[in-house]
């Protein structure tokens, strides 16, 4: 992660569309841009992710933190999206995700799993659903809350590409952590009297 590159994913094809049917339209700088079919600039139709569910790869920095730390990655969709703040709403979800996915795995010997799914997923689909009023973008691949139930932690990554790519400035490397840095070099010196 410490060089950025220039790669840009290629354009979210849905499923039923192939690549024949996409249409590449000259900008006015002369670098080809691809439109989609039926995406409206206007805003009158509701607009096609920036990405596909499963494109968790295209971005290797939030992929791989949406696998390990998916709480984190959730608090700062929701703090781009002014639902609150990093630490209360990465909090919720950790709570939500693995405390209650664990008490109820111990308690049931594994019978009741999903439950904890179900909680997550109807606190993670009011977050999907403001990402999509906010860009205007289609209810896909499913409704919200079976996209989250299913699909947790790809819901989550996909959420974070669209706010980062509609944001204006898609290298921003806003995922990074604290940095540490040593202190200086300390010496002591013995009191000779």
């Amino acid at each position: 992660m410490g060089g950025q590159s220039n790669y840009a994913p290629p354009p979210y094809i849905p499923l039923g569309q192939s690549d024949s049917e996409l249409e590449v339209v000259p900008s006015n700088n002369g670098i080809p841009i691809s439109a989609i079919p039926g995406v409206s600039e206007a805003g009158d139709s509701p607009a096609q992710w920036s990405s596909g569910i499963c494109a968790c790869c295209d971005d290797m920095q939030s992929c791989c933190i949406g696998l390990v730390c998916p709480c984190y990655l959730f608090g700062k969709n929701a703090e781009f999206l002014g639902s609150g703040t990093l630490m209360g709403s990465c909090t919720i979800h950790f709570i939500l995700w693995a405390l209650v996915n664990t008490v109820c795995c111990l308690v049931t010997d594994g019978l009741v799993l999903g439950l904890p799914g179900c909680f997550v997923a109807c606190y993670a689909c009011g977050y999907r659903r403001a990402i999509r009023s906010k860009y205007n973008l289609q209810e896909a691949p499913c409704g919200d809350f079976v996209t989250h139930f299913f699909c947790h932690l790809c819901a989550i990554c996909q959420e974070y590409r669209e706010i980062r790519e509609r944001s204006g400035d898609s290298n921003r490397p806003d995922l990074n952590l604290v940095a540490i840095t040593a202190p200086p070099v300390q010496s002591m010196e013995s009191a000779s009297t």
